[in-house]
């Protein structure tokens, strides 16, 4: 219970401006902070009084047209097309922290489809963070009223912190996430000029009442944050989910997720998870998560379309498309075989490669690997096929939580053998 305890108070800490990547089932644990500083974090927009914003480029309207496009091929996926332009913004602006953040956060959504395990781009990643960092400090030395440098500088260091805690190095992943709720509370001051500047305040709102409700021994630590409000979170989220240009998507997936698990309010959900999956519908996380959402509210027909279209460009070998797609793909698609079509032998090969696609990208533990085992088991069990039966329950009791409805079933099965 100490290390979820201590995992989730980094997840507090980590909050502030971090991207919404593919969350891991379990994290080792992460050290307290000897200290922990109280940041006050208002709940209210506040517009900066008398403030120089000459030069904001998050304000400049013109560079926002210019990188709609750029953003838009990002989230699609068409990594060489969106860099070309953050590379041309980088030419002009060499010592503003914008083209390098929105180069690494290109960078991140390379790292997140096949899943947060990948280190590929890890080095990449953290350069364009350091140097995202280093342009914000140098910028905010020589004006401290100068909140965009404050808003690169939580964003940098929110998203440096977030992969350090991915690769379980906490000390890194502590400092660096402290530094982006220092800076996230001087960015508040911009809150009133740019939702861009909100996307922080929004979750530190909802995830400040979120986690004590839900973690009752973590109130006494939380007495050092500020307090929140999550109905108002959730307001600034959508505020930011509609008018932001360069973190707007960043904020429909973090609405997206929090109706479906912490508000478990999928109907509410839905329409969120559409807009993404067709809006970028070159985006596999996006398009899975979709499906995941159809699947879940039973509805079957856009699932299949969904988990069809995957596998489709999973084949053409579509930038983002991997194993991680692939797996949710064809287990939807064998849960529909076996179900709705009574199609067994189409059931049973969408369920094998499930267990392919989950041992290609080491998803072995849980979800989709076990529950592809169980249900062949099953199916091997009526076919009084008990040498396969055997081998499937044998994968689900190993891979089980040992309370769990499925671990009782195999070691009942096992154990009557």
């Amino acid at each position: 219970m100490l290390q979820r305890l201590r995992f989730v108070l980094l997840t507090l800490l980590l909050l502030p401006l971090v991207v919404c990547g593919q969350q891991p089932d379990t994290l080792a644990p992460a050290p307290l902070p000897d200290t922990v500083r109280q940041v006050q974090l208002e709940n209210v927009d506040v517009a900066p009084a008398a403030v120089d914003t000459k030069g904001w480029l998050l304000l400049d309207q013109d560079i926002k047209t210019e990188l709609e496009g750029a953003v838009y091929n990002l989230y699609n996926f068409k990594y060489d097309k969106a860099e070309r332009q953050f590379r041309s913004l980088r030419r002009r602006y060499p010592n503003h922290p914008m083209p390098y953040f929105l180069l690494g956060l290109s960078t991140w959504w390379k790292i997140v489809p096949p899943g947060i395990q990948t280190t590929l781009y890890d080095k990449q990643f953290f350069a364009y963070m350091d140097t995202t960092i280093a342009k914000g400090e140098a910028m905010y030395r020589a004006d401290k009223k100068n909140y965009e440098s404050c808003f690169f500088l939580a964003a940098g260091y929110g998203f440096d912190a977030r992969l350090h805690a991915e690769r379980h190095d906490w000390r890194k992943a502590t400092v660096s996430a402290k530094r982006s709720l220092e800076y996230l509370d001087k960015s508040k001051e911009a809150n009133g000029l740019s939702p861009e500047f909100l996307f922080g305040q929004a979750l530190f709102n909802y995830y400040a009442v979120w986690i004590p409700e839900n973690y009752p021994l973590l109130k006494p630590v939380l007495l050092f944050f500020p307090k929140g409000n999550k109905q108002l979170g959730l307001q600034q989220l959508r505020n930011v989910a509609d008018n932001g240009v360069y973190v707007g998507p960043e904020a429909r997936v973090f609405l997206m997720r929090i109706l479906l698990n912490e508000e478990d309010k999928p109907e509410q959900a839905m329409p969120v998870a559409r807009y993404l999956a067709t809006t970028y519908p070159e985006n596999g996380y996006f398009q899975r998560i979709y499906a995941n959402a159809c699947f879940r509210e039973g509805r079957f027909d856009e699932c299949e379309r969904t988990s069809r279209d995957i596998l489709d460009k999973l084949n053409r070998g579509l930038p983002g498309y991997e194993a991680n797609s692939g797996r949710y793909a064809t287990y939807f698609l064998a849960f529909l075989m076996q179900n709705k079509y009574k199609d067994l032998t189409k059931a049973k090969e969408y369920y094998q490669r499930c267990i392919v696609f989950a041992e290609l990208n080491g998803e072995t533990k849980y979800g989709f690997y076990v529950f592809a085992n169980l249900a062949l088991a099953r199916l091997a069990d009526k076919a009084r096929d008990a040498t396969a039966a055997r081998r499937y329950y044998t994968v689900v009791l190993n891979k089980s939580d040992r309370k769990s409805e499925q671990y009782r079933e195999a070691k009942a099965y096992l154990n009557a053998k």
